[in-house]
C-alpha cells in the first residue's frame, strides 16, 4: 500500500467543515499539484510546511481578490493522506466559501474530491489501515459518548493490532507446517507441525468469542428499546417522559396508540431509540390488530424491553416471544407497586422517574458501553472472522488426512483476517469501506 494514490497527477479538493453560514470554513487539497494550486490563488511566498500564515487569495481568472485566509502546508508523505497537502481557513460565509471552491474548480489538473477521497488516499499510502479509516466515519457519525470512545479507541489501533497478532500467529503455525512438510529430510524435531497445530483451537475459540460479541455492531448503529404491555397502561406517558416533550398521544381511552412511534435520545452515553407500540390485547378491529402485530415484531427486533404494567388495567402476561429485561409498573399514584416488579413510578406524580431513567441508563451502559477489548464493528469485520473460523476448523478436521491441505486452509484463515485491516485484497475493498463517507473526509 505504499505506492501513491495520486501518481496518474490528480489533486482533490473539498469543503471539509460543514456547509452554511459559519465563522470559519475548511478547504482542502491533497496532491501533487496542490502547491501549485495555492501559487494559482495568488499565495507566491509559500508559508513553511505546519505553520500557520495568513495570506490573501485572489482569483486565478481575473485577480480578484476573494478572502484573507490561514493557509497550512504539509509536505507529502508528512501529510494525513501521505501526499503535499494544503489547508485554507477562510471566512465561513457562503459566498466566501464558493467563491473560492469555483476559483479551484477552474484550475488544471485539480478536481472536487469524492466522499471519502483524502482518508481513501491516507489508506492507499500506508498512513492508516481499513479499521482506522473506518474508525474515522463512526467518530464524524458518532452521538453519544460511548460511540464516540468506541471509535477512538478502533482509531487507536486495538482491533487492528487484534487482527494483525492472529494473523502474526497463523503465519508462524503455518512456517513450521512447511518446514515440516519441505524438510521431512533433515533434523528437524519430529511432529513439528502437528505439535504447531495444537494452537489452532485456542485461536479459533478467541475468534469464535469475537464474533459472538455483537456489541460493537449494536452500540455503533444505536440501540432500539421497546415499552410493551396491555392498552392504558402509560407507555406513551413514559415515552413523552424520557423523551422531554410530546412525542405519543396520550389519552384515557384503552388503545389510543395504533403504530410503532420511534423517538430517538442518548442514555448512557448510547444511542437509543425509544418505542411506543400498541397495548396488547385482543384486539377489536383491524387497525388495533395490526398495530399488536406490529409491537410483537417490535419485541422480537429490540435490543431492550421493557414490560409497562398499571392498577387500572387488565392484567395479562408478557407473551412468550417477548419476554422483559425490565419490569415496570405505573400509575403509583392510584396504587403501590405489587411485588415482582423491578421498577414503579407514577408519571402523573414524578415519584420514582428519577431513579427508573438512572437505572435504565445503566444498564444501557453495562450491557453496550464500551469495553476494553477491541470489538467487531462491522458486518464485514464478522464476515471474514467467520470465514477464518471455518478455514481454521478444517483445517484441524483435516491434518489427519494431510498436512499440506491443513497448510492451505491456514493460508485462507490468514487472508481473512487480512481483508479485515487491508493487508490484502484493499483495492477490492475499498468501495466497501468509504461507502458512508462524507464529502471532504
Amino acid at each position: 500500500m505504499s505506492k501513491q494514490m495520486s501518481a496518474d497527477g490528480d489533486t482533490v479538493f473539498a469543503l471539509s467543515t460543514a456547509p452554511g453560514r459559519a465563522a470559519l470554513a475548511v478547504v482542502r487539497l491533497s496532491g501533487p499539484q496542490a502547491f501549485d494550486a495555492l501559487a494559482a490563488l495568488g499565495v507566491k511566498q509559500l508559508p513553511p510546511p505546519r505553520q500557520a500564515s495568513l495570506r490573501k487569495i485572489y482569483h486565478p481568472q481575473d485577480g480578484a481578490l476573494l478572502d484573507e485566509a490561514l493557509v497550512l502546508l504539509f509536505q507529502a508523505p508528512h501529510s494525513f493522506t501521505g501526499e503535499h497537502m494544503v489547508e485554507l481557513h477562510i471566512h465561513g460565509g457562503i459566498a466566501c466559501t464558493q467563491s473560492v471552491l469555483e476559483a479551484l474548480a477552474g484550475l488544471d489538473d485539480v478536481r472536487p474530491a469524492e466522499a471519502g477521497a483524502f482518508t481513501r488516499r491516507a489508506v492507499m499510502n500506508g498512513r492508516m489501515d481499513l479499521t482506522g479509516a473506518e474508525a474515522i466515519a463512526d467518530l464524524i457519525d458518532a452521538e453519544g459518548r460511548a460511540q464516540q470512545q468506541q471509535a477512538l479507541n478502533q482509531m487507536a489501533g486495538g482491533l487492528r493490532d487484534l487482527m494483525t497478532n492472529w494473523r502474526d500467529e497463523l503465519k508462524q503455525t503455518l512456517a513450521h507446517l512447511e518446514a515440516d512438510l519441505e524438510f521431512a529430510d533433515e533434523d528437524l524435531p519430529g511432529g513439528l507441525g502437528r505439535a504447531a497445530l495444537k494452537r489452532v483451537p485456542e485461536l479459533r475459540a478467541a475468534m469464535q468469542a469475537h464474533v459472538a460479541d455483537e456489541r460493537g455492531l449494536r452500540l455503533r448503529d444505536g440501540l432500539r428499546v421497546a415499552l410493551l404491555g396491555p392498552p392504558n397502561a402509560g407507555k406513551s406517558s413514559i415515552i413523552n417522559m424520557l423523551a422531554g416533550r410530546d412525542a405519543a398521544i396520550v389519552s384515557a381511552r384503552a388503545g389510543t396508540t395504533r403504530d410503532v412511534i420511534e423517538v430517538a435520545m442518548v442514555l448512557g452515553g448510547v444511542p437509543v431509540t425509544l418505542v411506543d407500540t400498541a397495548g396488547l390485547r385482543a384486539a377489536g378491529d383491524d387497525i388495533e390488530r395490526e398495530g399488536v402485530r406490529r409491537a410483537l415484531l417490535q419485541a422480537e427486533e429490540a435490543d431492550l424491553r421493557i414490560w409497562v404494567s398499571a392498577a387500572d388495567v387488565e392484567a395479562i402476561e408478557t407473551p412468550p416471544n417477548s419476554a422483559s429485561d425490565l419490569t415496570l409498573y405505573n400509575k403509583t399514584d392510584l396504587q403501590a407497586a405489587p411485588d415482582g416488579f423491578d421498577f414503579a413510578l407514577s408519571t402523573t406524580t414524578g415519584d420514582g422517574v428519577t431513579g427508573f431513567f438512572e437505572a435504565l441508563a445503566t444498564l444501557i451502559s453495562e450491557r453496550y458501553g464500551v469495553r476494553e477489548a477491541p470489538v467487531l464493528t462491522r458486518q464485514r469485520h464478522k464476515q471474514a472472522l467467520s470465514e477464518a473460523i471455518v478455514c481454521l476448523q478444517r483445517a484441524e478436521e483435516i491434518a489427519d488426512s494431510g498436512l499440506e491441505l491443513a497448510a492451505e486452509d491456514l493460508r485462507l484463515a490468514a487472508r481473512a483476517l487480512g481483508r479485515i485491516t487491508g493487508a490484502v485484497d484493499v483495492e477490492a475493498l475499498l468501495d466497501i469501506v468509504f461507502a458512508d463517507f462524507c464529502i471532504g473526509k
